[in-house]
């Protein structure tokens, strides 16, 4: 099928007084029509600053883009000027945000808020995009949407500023839709609800997900291919199954031995030792080296490149066999 997006070899850094900040160090990935990609990885990583990077919300300075391109639908969204680009955000990529309440302006309406992005992009009068915003209300699950239209963020529960957020995202109808962490700090049956409602907005609306996460159950819940990532690069990308069934990379591997499993209460749960590296001072060889039971002299010394191992997996490590 045709990738709608593409990016390659995106570098996206920090210039600060401690000196450099690698958030993004040479990332690849597709995203093709439909598919559901899940971004996984502990926090720090990068998750986060990829998604602002695609939707060129990386603040500048400190931010900057050092290398890369993202391909979307032909057009290297790096390149666009910022009006171009503003047509492109809302329109045709739409971005949940993890934490709503920091999202959301405090000051004004959730209908304003949802109407100021409908007038932006439609150029519809007040009347009708007032109506289309509580439509909006109504498919992601919100009742009395014509009531809370004139609510405050502070006036809802989190997970109905959530579900705002979402019919925000949702408004002009993107091809691709950028969820980072939109389940964080819910409880666990809003969360179900949340990832049910985005499953089902993505197959009645036909477009594409980027799920950001930190949680494997969510990623076999939704995605068709998921991509690790640990310390600014991936180090693990493949088909769902093909995850689950044989990971490849140690790190893939320990994140995979940490999820809790019913029947095992007594065992204790596997934690993988040691910190990550820091953006500022990145090891010289594999980036999971000072972490990785398997390592040996060529790990600490040579940076392993992201390899094709079977059909479709690739995984960045000297010791896949």
């Amino acid at each position: 099928m045709e990738n709608i997006l593409e990016v390659n070899n995106l570098k996206t850094y920090y210039a600060t007084d401690a000196g450099t900040a690698r958030a993004v160090d040479g990332v690849s990935f597709s995203i093709r029509r439909n598919m559901t990609l899940g971004v996984v990885g502990e926090s720090g990583c990068g998750k986060s600053v990829t998604a602002l990077s695609i939707m060129r919300l990386v603040p500048d300075p400190p931010g900057y883009f050092a290398g890369g391109e993202i391909i979307w639908k032909g057009r290297d969204l790096l390149q666009l000027k910022e009006e171009e680009m503003r047509r492109v955000r809302g329109n045709e990529i739409a971005m949940i945000f993890q934490e709503p309440m920091t999202s959301l302006n405090p000051v004004f309406t959730c209908g304003d808020q949802i109407t100021e992005q409908l007038m932006l992009h439609t150029g519809a009068d007040r009347k009708a995009v007032r109506e289309k915003a509580a439509e909006l209300l109504s498919l992601v699950g919100i009742p009395s949407p014509r009531e809370r239209l004139d609510a405050y963020p502070h006036e809802l529960s989190g997970g109905m500023r959530q579900r705002v957020m979402i019919a925000m995202a949702l408004s002009c109808g993107p091809e691709l839709l950028i969820a980072d962490e939109p389940t964080t700090a819910l409880d666990v049956t809003v969360q179900a609800q949340i990832l049910e409602l985005i499953g089902s907005l993505q197959v009645s609306n036909g477009m594409s997900v980027m799920l950001i996460t930190h949680d494997f159950g969510v990623v076999a819940e939704l995605c068709d291919e998921v991509v690790v990532m640990y310390a600014s690069k991936i180090v693990e990308k493949a088909d769902v199954n093909a995850i689950f069934a044989r990971p490849l990379h140690p790190y893939t591997q320990g994140l995979l031995r940490s999820i809790p499993r019913i029947g095992e209460t007594r065992e204790r749960l596997h934690a993988i030792e040691g910190n990550v590296p820091t953006a500022f001072a990145m090891p010289r060889g594999c980036r999971f080296s000072n972490r990785c039971p398997l390592a040996d002299r060529r790990c600490l010394e040579e940076e392993p490149p992201l390899l094709e191992h079977t059909p479709g997996h690739l995984a960045a490590c000297w010791k896949v066999t």
